[in-house]
């Protein structure tokens, strides 16, 4: 993702070719596709040689962002990683790779299930309001403020009408975000039905994976479709310049994980991190500490 000798195969411009722009649709991405890499064994082995190089990169740029907020900085920067797919797209496993390597100080994770009544009681972004992460940190979000133009669309939970307007306001909250130096990275993990049912069936096979079975993913399932248009809609009217959305092929965990590990490399340079400047005397502090020998 930087050295172009090792990532002549993947590269940022791979990661950015994924952005959902002008022209597209859901139904033109390929869920098994994995852009910039082989599409089979030799990829997946060049993907876990990749996958490393940057950690200590990304763990200096996060502990620099998190001194930042440490020493004063209220305004200091702020990441959040959404996260949606259908179920068992990947999301919980992207949140463990790409950042085991980051101090936990600096990480704070949210997933996204029911309302609950307190939420219900407020407007549909209230969820994602009281969820912000504190200046410095890295947010990984699983599921997000978008499950009030999916899920509820698809379910008929609430009134196409209002369903309608709520593109608007999310593009307007995520625009404040931004001008609050809150840089959101949009993520939609994409897999076919066909991969999805292997992966539920792996959930049944396995008693260690019982516990992450809900029966109601099978009922999903016969509102595919529904989801696939409802994902199409909500991504061509939310993706903008300042808060892309990156539709990223997830049949592949191991390419859906290296491409969200570039994207979050990628801001993380962005930002232009430098260590906080001393608030004190350093050769002062010096002495005194040689006086305590």
């Amino acid at each position: 993702m930087g050295n172009k000798r090792k990532h002549r195969h993947f590269t940022l411009d791979d990661a950015h070719a994924l952005k959902v722009g002008e022209g597209w649709r859901l139904l033109h991405v390929d869920a098994d596709a994995t852009p910039g890499l082989p599409n089979n064994g030799k990829g997946k082995a060049i993907a876990a040689e990749l996958f490393d190089d940057h950690d200590e990169e990304i763990a200096d740029l996060q502990e620099r962002m998190y001194a930042a907020s440490r020493s004063g900085d209220g305004d200091a920067p702020r990441i959040i990683i959404v996260l949606q797919g259908m179920d068992t797209s990947g999301k919980g496993g992207v949140v463990r790779h790409v950042l085991k390597g980051v101090d936990p100080q600096g990480v704070e994770v949210f997933t996204f299930g029911r309302p609950t009544e307190e939420e219900n009681e407020h407007d549909f972004l209230y969820r994602s309001r009281i969820r912000m992460p504190k200046p410095g940190r890295i947010a990984a979000w699983d599921r997000s403020h978008y499950e009030a133009v999916l899920v509820e669309k698809v379910k008929e939970l609430t009134p196409v009408d209002e369903i309608e307007g709520r593109f608007d306001q999310i593009v307007d909250y995520e625009n404040e975000l931004a001008a609050q130096g809150v840089h959101l990275i949009k993520v939609m993990l994409h897999i076919d039905p066909d991969e999805q049912y292997e992966r539920l069936m792996e959930r049944l096979d396995r008693p260690d994976k019982h516990w992450k079975f809900d029966v109601g993913d099978i009922a999903d399932r016969a509102l595919w479709d529904d989801y696939q248009a409802a994902y199409d809609e909500a991504l061509r009217r939310t993706s903008t310049e300042t808060n892309p959305w990156y539709c990223v092929p997830a049949n592949h965990k191991w390419y859906s994980r290296l491409v969200v590990k570039g994207l979050l490399l990628d801001t993380l340079r962005g930002l232009e991190l430098e260590w906080p400047t001393a608030d004190f005397d350093v050769e002062d502090a010096k002495k005194k500490l040689e006086a305590t020998k």
